[in-house]
């Protein structure tokens, strides 16, 4: 059918499974796995991991780290994985709103890296959380 992936945490095994194809982003843009891919390492930049299995879509949010691609097994280890529904939205704005205040502001000493990081992580997570929300009002109708 097609190949094993595993994304893996610090904290936990994430997800493992075997499925068709999962899209990704590198650090040089987004990057579709199917199965009998040329072997690939690569790192990860924030993203959303979107897989696919027996057609179905699940998209998660994920930062940093790196993807390993062989024939037939895929594995992510990333510093942070989190399916729509374990975001907490109302931390992820408050995230979002420190970090355009510090950007916006710039005080003395701000480490603007780490607070473009800290926005784009929770622009992220809002974005993949929204998926979540538009998916349930589908099924709602």
């Amino acid at each position: 059918m097609g190949f094993q992936l595993e994304i893996v945490t610090p904290d936990r095994s994430f997800y493992s499974d075997e499925v068709e194809m999962v899209i990704l982003r590198g650090i040089e843009g987004d990057l579709a796995i199917l199965k009998n891919r040329a072997p690939l390492i690569t790192p990860l930049d924030i993203g959303k991991i979107r897989i696919v299995k027996d057609g179905k879509e699940k998209v998660a949010a994920v930062v940093d780290g790196y993807v390993t691609v062989s024939k037939n097994k895929t594995t992510v280890i990333t510093d942070s994985a989190e399916w729509p529904e374990e975001i907490n939205v109302e931390r992820a704005e408050e995230a979002k709103e420190r970090a355009e205040k510090r950007l916006r502001e710039k005080p003395e000493g701000l480490d603007i890296d780490r607070a473009e990081y800290a926005l784009k992580r929770a622009i992220n997570r809002l974005e993949v959380a929204n998926l979540k929300k538009i998916d349930d009002e589908k099924f709602n109708r």
